[in-house]
């Protein structure tokens, strides 16, 4: 009786210790090829071409740093998010808000490249030029490409991103710039009576806003020199609200982009699925003339400027002169410029 029962709890150990050995090699059996998984390259996305699908469509755009990106930019308070906001109203166009760090980069970019020893170092360190350019393609194309919808066409609007006009027609070889000019005057008129915080601009000073606007415009109005005018298109604002129909006809023109009638009708879009998006901390309805006058933007009344202006003005005029005249002949000689 005693033997048997030692028989039968050896029996039991054994079949208990067979179950914790099978138990301990199946986690160990599952361990390893999680391991092995973990210890696998991650495969990565090809720099040299994005792929997003459009739902609606039910079709696939390719996006690389050879497509045709558009560049919206200038001073603020210049009819950048008119600008934007008619070619966000085009079917085929998704420019989206503004990103704000595309033009940080561009700046740190520039920070580097202007400072000697910081190139040795990078050169020594093996981060160089080309490999620097690649990394902000990559960079700046992720930005652009996942910040909004799909679409046949990217733009994207940061102002400031013209700044770096030069360095962004470099390493995107077919985009296409647009600088939008507005009277100084106006433009800090508007930025000083809204309150808009713009980095480096003191609000309290007309002097010093008429400056910054001045050495800011000009930066980018000779790097939009440089690039030729077969990249480079300037619109001026005041041209665009009293014109909308015919600036954008030939500003679609120099895109090469389909006319589409929408892009006159962008305060319908605006909300809308596919239209126009509005940030709620920086764009608004009356950046886009929404409450005034449906459709375009109002005509800016230089009248309007206080006191403070009007004694900055003849100083001003005297800062504008020899720029008034570049503007002048960039213009007179170009194709576009004519068909206007």
């Amino acid at each position: 009786m005693i033997g048997k029962l030692k028989q039968n709890l050896l029996l039991a150990c054994l079949v208990i210790s067979s179950v914790t050995v099978f138990y301990l090699g199946q986690h160990a059996m599952e361990c390893h090829h999680r391991i092995e998984e973990r210890s696998q390259p991650v495969k990565m996305e090809s720099p040299r071409a994005t792929l997003r699908t459009e739902q609606r469509a039910n079709s696939s755009f390719a996006y690389n740093k050879d497509m045709p990106l558009i560049f919206i930019g200038g001073v603020p308070r210049s009819g950048t998010t008119l600008m934007r906001a008619m070619l966000d109203a085009h079917p085929e166009i998704r420019c989206g808000e503004e990103t704000r760090v595309i033009p940080r980069i561009l700046a740190v970019k520039q920070m580097w490249a202007r400072s000697s020893k910081e190139k040795i170092r990078l050169d020594e360190a093996g981060v160089t030029d080309e490999v620097l350019d690649a990394a902000m393609q990559a960079f700046l194309l992720e930005i652009i490409v996942k910040h909004g919808e799909p679409a046949p066409y990217l733009c994207n609007k940061d102002p400031f991103a013209l700044k770096s006009l030069s360095y962004l027609a470099k390493i995107f070889p077919n985009a296409k710039f647009v600088l939008m000019v507005r009277d100084g005057r106006a433009s800090v008129h508007s930025m000083i009576s809204r309150k808009v915080t713009i980095a480096g601009f003191d609000l309290n000073s007309y002097r010093d806003c008429l400056t910054k606007w001045n050495r800011a415009i000009e930066t980018m109005y000779n790097q939009c020199i440089e690039v030729g005018y077969d990249k480079c298109m300037m619109v001026h604002y005041e041209q665009l609200v009293l014109h909308p129909e015919r600036w954008m006809k030939t500003l679609l023109k120099f895109l090469t982009i389909p006319w589409n009638d929408a892009v006159l009708h962008h305060e319908e879009m605006i909300g809308k699925a596919g239209g126009v998006s509005l940030s709620k901390a920086s764009d608004g309805e009356d950046s886009l003339g929404c409450q005034e006058t449906p459709g375009i933007t109002p005509v800016p009344e230089t009248s309007s400027v206080d006191k403070k202006a009007r004694v900055a003005d003849t100083w001003y005029r005297k800062a504008r002169q020899t720029l008034g005249v570049k503007i002048t002949r960039y213009h007179s000689g170009k194709e576009w410029w004519k068909e206007v």
